[in-house]
Formats: C-alpha cells, sequence, structure tokens
C-alpha cells in the first residue's frame, strides 16, 4: 500500500482521481472511479462536480493521511459508508457505524408510503419495530412535525446511534425505547406500524456480499432462521398494537420472499394486503390495512 501512495506525485484532486480509480481497478472493484470520489467527497465537503470543478486543488498532507487510512480500509472491503462515518438518506446526513445497518435507497420507498398514509391523519402516532440508525423514523418526523413515533430496538448501540441523529436532526418528536419485540409488546396503540426487519435467511446468508456478510451487524439483516419470523410475529400482535383503519409498512426480500410474507397475513386473515414495488421495480413494502 505505502509503495502505491508513493505513486501519487502530487496531491491534486484529479491526481488522487486518476491513481485511485486505476489502483481500485487493479484490486478488482466494480465501479473503481465511484470509490476514489466518494471518498474523496466525504474527505473534503465536496458533492462530485466540486471534484472535478476544483480539479487542481491541492489536498493538505494530513487530509492525504486520512484518505490513506481509508483506502486501506476499503481494500478489505469495510463499506464506504462506515469507513466516513455517515451517508445521505432521504436527503438527509445520518451517522453509521457498525451497530446499525447501513440505509439503502430502496427503503426511502418505506417512508414516501408512510408519508402517504398518514397524509390526512391529525397528530399520527407512530411505531417503528428495529430502528437502527433512526433513519425511516427521522426522515418521517423531519417531514411531519405534528407527528409522534416510538422507535424501538433489542440493540443498545444502534439506539445509541439513533439518538445521536435525532439529535443531530433535533427531532424531538421522536422517541427511543429498548424492546425485543419478538418477545414484548410496546404500550398503546398506534396509527401505523412501520418497520424494515431482518429478513435474510440463515441460509442465504452464505450468499451475501463479503461488504455486507463480514460488516453489518447480522441481528440487522437475518433471523437466524427462515426470515420471517418478524412477519409471523407483527401479524399476530398487529391488531392489538394498530387502530381500526390504521396500517402496517414493512419491508420484504426480493425472489420469494415476498409472496411468503403475504401468505403469513393472508393466512390470519388480513384482508386488504398490497405491494408496492422500488425503484427498480422489486416489490419491496407490504401494506396492510387493519
Amino acid at each position: 500500500m505505502q509503495a502505491s501512495f508513493n505513486k501519487v506525485k502530487n496531491r491534486r484532486i484529479i491526481d488522487l482521481i486518476n491513481w485511485g480509480e486505476d489502483y481500485f481497478n487493479k484490486n478488482d472493484f466494480e465501479s473503481p472511479k465511484q470509490e476514489i470520489e466518494w471518498l474523496l467527497c466525504d474527505l473534503l465537503s465536496y458533492k462530485r462536480v466540486d471534484l472535478y470543478v476544483n480539479f487542481e486543488e491541492i489536498v493538505t498532507l494530513a487530509k492525504f493521511e486520512v484518505l490513506k487510512k481509508w483506502v486501506k480500509k476499503r481494500l478489505k472491503r469495510m463499506p464506504l459508508q462506515y469507513i466516513t462515518g455517515n451517508t445521505e438518506f432521504y436527503g438527509n446526513k445520518f451517522f453509521l457505524n457498525e451497530d446499525v445497518l447501513i440505509p439503502r435507497q430502496e427503503t426511502e420507498r418505506l417512508v414516501d408510503l408512510s408519508l402517504q398514509c398518514i397524509k390526512m391523519i391529525d397528530k399520527p402516532n407512530i411505531l417503528e419495530v428495529g430502528t437502527g440508525s433512526g433513519c425511516i423514523s427521522i426522515s418521517i418526523a423531519l417531514k411531519r412535525e405534528d407527528v409522534q413515533i416510538l422507535s424501538v430496538d433489542i440493540s443498545d448501540q444502534a439506539l445509541k446511534k439513533a439518538k445521536e441523529n435525532s439529535d443531530y436532526h433535533k427531532t424531538l418528536n421522536v422517541n427511543f425505547s429498548k424492546i425485543d419485540i419478538l418477545n414484548e409488546v410496546p404500550n398503546g396503540k398506534y396509527d401505523m406500524l412501520i418497520s424494515n426487519p431482518p429478513y435474510i435467511s440463515q441460509k442465504e446468508m452464505q450468499n451475501i456480499m463479503i461488504d455486507v456478510r463480514d460488516y453489518e451487524p447480522k441481528m440487522a439483516l437475518t433471523d437466524f432462521q427462515d426470515g420471517l419470523s418478524f412477519y409471523n410475529r407483527l401479524s399476530n400482535i398487529g391488531p392489538g398494537l394498530i387502530k381500526k383503519g390504521g396500517y402496517m409498512l414493512l419491508e420484504v426480500g426480493l425472489n420469494e420472499h415476498p409472496e411468503k410474507v403475504l401468505s403469513i397475513f393472508d393466512s390470519k386473515g388480513y384482508a386488504s394486503l398490497d405491494f408496492f414495488t422500488d425503484y427498480n421495480n422489486d416489490k419491496r413494502v407490504l401494506k396492510v390495512k387493519i
């Protein structure tokens, strides 16, 4: 690695982009240019276009040292979002570490649909199950200041990070609580329950990307069974938690997973069940009306 960085003759942004693209390409990264652009954008607090507008700017030695450390971590396939400690979700900045799942663009669909469902409800009361970084609840709260959200998670460390993000965005209408939803039930009745639960099966975990499998928290990815445990549980406790006429919005997995989830709710007598696709046209969110 050190020998490789010695090939960087000077520290202009354009030189670092060219070096990084070549270096990531030689190490078999799928999108080598995007890798170095992402790191430089965060390092310099620039948008991508700024890199090229300011291509002759010299990167300070201190920042160059940080970049070297980041590249070393990325070579081990640590996700970029964990390296830089933040990401963007629904147009907002969220801080991350390896205690929380990295927010995906597909999950923004869950926020869109949540806002649609509560559009006509005054002062809606929402329960989020498995909040992780808090990105879903906080994104909703920033759009609807009259909402009250209880965000629960089993992980103390995840709740700590979610609270940090909530404090950063000053969302006073989101409260966090440690609850094991598979064995406990929160108090109260809600207009809506939202969740992006662990839905990768134990079997599928063996085949997912190294970046995900080796770094993201396993308890946020899988139920260590068939990927359906949380849907079974929510289908059982839903009627007791959600007001009549309210909703459950649940993110689902790919391939056969959506139909398996659908059959769970269908078998429990839920009559109003609708799937909504994400931006890739995959079935992504199940809307259950109570």
